[in-house]
């Protein structure tokens, strides 16, 4: 029996046809494209991707969505920008009619750069090819660096060259694989639901996400909740007899705190690497509109998480009963509620179930193309790894990136890391599609 390090001659010419320079020239041009959630860029992308799995012979399914009739939908994950436009993309390699044995799938859109001087040459959309070094001056290797090149058009390029590879090499799948771009990840997901309310499946699935070396085997999930909480305005100088909603707003957030501490306890081994698997945070507060008046309305926005295998609506239940609770004991609370609600998007938890053989596949395949065997682990953020769960399909995360540089000013990903993602997907395409005969 051959070793997870053993290779076949088709793997070897497939391997040897992984194109660096080209990986790099894909993510250039898709680094290019500012498509930030909403906006006109994030059609672009998915037009870029259609075309780019044209030119390597998949069958393009590229279609706009309909985002009236999505939204209707009962389980439909929300958004958190305003958007009237967006594509869905697929291409298939091999017979469309067969599902196909292996999907792999990546998002387009991204988010926003923030403050531009923070930037180098104020500019987060040109691709910059630099030298890592460590604090004594060391280079370490080189990097790829600008938005989105770790989250996650970085893994979408490996996807690339991947295909190229496989093109290059003339090899011939035996069942299909599948590739899916999908827009609004980061704002909740609709783009992956799109696609598979589309009845675009596979028998498994790889999200090119940044993993660091790890196999993402389950997410935890986040909500998006607002508190708004009630006082009662006077003027500044006769503020005892106002009620000051800051102030009971700040009464609340040690019941909060214990609230995330109990959620916490006995977390999933998966996640027990993590110091907070399933984090509550406050992001925003807005409160008053005149200094020396007692302000009557304070409105907090955070992330709730949603902990493995627990449904949305029970996450939310716990939350809005901890605050009831709260309230209750609160003599103005008790009279003058406040008020839970959950704007934005929803990012149930999910996981590959467990013993499924794509965890072991994909370890061989990280090994046969030259890494360390990985470990299995969860991360306490969602991605689409939910959306293609809850439609049955097996779903982990293997990508290039660190997702601690994701979002950042700092935002790269190792130019090794491209290339060995690219190798890891062309290994898992063949083992899982096999080879027709004339091409092996």
């Amino acid at each position: 029996m051959e070793s997870a390090h053993s290779l076949t001659d088709t793997e070897r010419r497939v391997l040897d046809s992984i194109d660096v320079p080209g990986i790099l020239a894909d993510l250039r041009e898709l680094v290019a494209i500012p498509s930030v959630g909403g906006t006109a860029g994030e059609q672009e992308a998915q037009q870029w991707c259609a075309s780019r799995l044209a030119s390597l012979d998949l069958r393009v399914d590229h279609w706009r969505i309909d985002l009236d009739e999505l939204a209707a939908e009962e389980d439909f994950p929300g958004q958190e920008v305003v958007r009237d436009t967006a594509f869905g993309c697929v291409g298939v390699l091999g017979n469309p009619h067969e599902e196909p044995a292996l999907l792999l799938s990546g998002h387009t859109d991204v988010v926003p750069p923030g403050d531009l001087e923070l930037w180098p040459d104020r500019d987060p959309y040109t691709l910059r090819l630099q030298q890592d070094r460590e604090r004594g001056g060391r280079e370490r290797g080189g990097i790829a660096a600008g938005r989105g090149t770790c989250d996650m058009k970085g893994g979408l390029a490996a996807v690339f060259g991947a295909l190229a590879a496989l093109r290059t090499a003339e090899v011939r799948l035996r069942r299909p694989l599948a590739v899916h771009t999908v827009p609004a990840e980061e704002d909740g997901g609709l783009g992956a639901f799109a696609t598979l309310r589309r009845g675009h499946r596979g028998a498994a699935c790889v999200l090119a996400e940044p993993s660091d070396g790890a196999i993402v085997a389950a997410n935890a999930g986040s909500l998006t909740f607002r508190l708004e909480v009630p006082g009662y305005g006077t003027h500044g100088a006769t503020r005892t007899r106002g009620v000051n909603a800051v102030e009971k707003l700040s009464g609340l957030l040690p019941v909060l705190r214990e609230l995330e501490t109990r959620r916490n306890a006995d977390a999933d081994p998966l996640l027990a690497h993590l110091e907070s698997p399933y984090p509550l945070s406050i992001g925003v507060v807005r409160a008053g509109d005149w200094a020396s008046t007692v302000p009557d309305l304070a409105i907090a926005e955070g992330r709730f998480g949603v902990r493995l295998d627990e449904k949305v609506a029970e996450a939310k239940t716990d939350f809005a009963d901890t605050v009831a609770r709260a309230c209750a004991a609160d003599p103005w609370l008790s009279e003058h509620p406040v008020r839970v609600s959950w704007p934005g998007g929803v990012f149930a938890a999910g996981r590959l179930p467990e013993g499924h053989p794509l965890l072991g596949e994909t370890r061989d395949a990280v090994e046969s193309a030259g890494a360390a065997r990985p470990e299995a682990l969860g991360a306490p953020y969602g991605t689409d790894l939910r959306h293609y769960a809850a439609a049955g399909i097996p779903t982990l995360q293997y990508g290039p990136g660190n997702v601690r540089y994701a979002h950042a000013h700092d935002e790269h990903v190792a130019v090794a890391e491209l290339e060995h993602a690219a190798r890891t997907y062309a290994l898992l395409a063949i083992r899982r599609c096999g080879v027709a005969e004339e091409s092996s």
